[in-house]
């Protein structure tokens, strides 16, 4: 069987991807990063998605997950410093303070990693380039230059990035979820560290406005 690492923040979007690899016949390996973010609640939300996956109706094809702690002591990230504010209502121009620097780079690069040591075809990451926060490492061509440091700097040279989300709205997202019968209710998607989603901050909002056009359109 053919293998894949999915990147799992325990959000909407990546708990999709790690679905839409498991319906591709993949056999994945979920890798959760712990990396000092304020909201380290979504780390319950992928640990329980990967197993319900697991105890769930596609359970004949098995799911994997490891938990990989880093630390960011510059920070540089509202989601990294609590000293800073997550931007609320949209209230923010050009570049959002909850851009973690190179942190797809990052988590990339422990996937590939990851990916060559198993002997694992693909990388599926739940980015998305039209309902985002304009994040500068979830652009199309961030992942083609990606792809290229594949083909060139490793061993393996073949593994794949699948970034099937890129290009769909958030309302296309939501449908693609509930068609692979995710389970929405365990998902995670608030920047802040609280109990409930604050419903405010960019990932709540692009979250509530996802739904919102689907219900609609139900």
């Amino acid at each position: 069987m053919k293998k894949a690492v999915v990147l799992l923040s325990g959000g909407l979007d990546s708990s999709t991807v790690l679905y839409y690899a498991k319906a591709k016949g993949y056999k994945c390996h979920a890798l959760i990063f712990d990396y000092g973010q304020r909201h380290k609640r979504e780390l319950r939300s992928a640990v329980a998605v990967t197993l319900r996956l697991r105890s769930g109706q596609a359970r004949r094809v098995s799911v994997a997950y490891s938990v990989l702690r880093i630390k960011f002591p510059w920070k540089g990230s509202a989601l990294l410093d609590k000293k800073m504010k997550v931007p609320v209502k949209g209230k923010f121009s050009g570049i959002p303070a909850t851009y973690v620097p190179a942190r797809n780079t990052i988590f990339l690069s422990f996937a590939l990693s990851y990916a060559e040591a198993i002997g694992a075809k693909a990388i599926f990451i739940g980015a998305n380039a039209i309902d985002y926060s304009g994040y500068p490492d979830c652009r199309p061509e961030f992942f083609r230059a990606f792809q290229k440091v594949i083909e060139t700097g490793t061993k393996a040279k073949k593994i794949k990035i699948v970034a099937p989300l890129l290009r769909l709205t958030k309302e296309q997202i939501v449908r693609l979820a509930m068609n692979l019968k995710v389970p929405i209710e365990l998902t995670w998607s608030c920047y802040q560290g609280g109990a409930k989603p604050c419903g405010v901050c960019d990932s709540c909002r692009l979250r509530q406005k996802g739904f919102s056009l689907y219900n609609r359109a139900a």
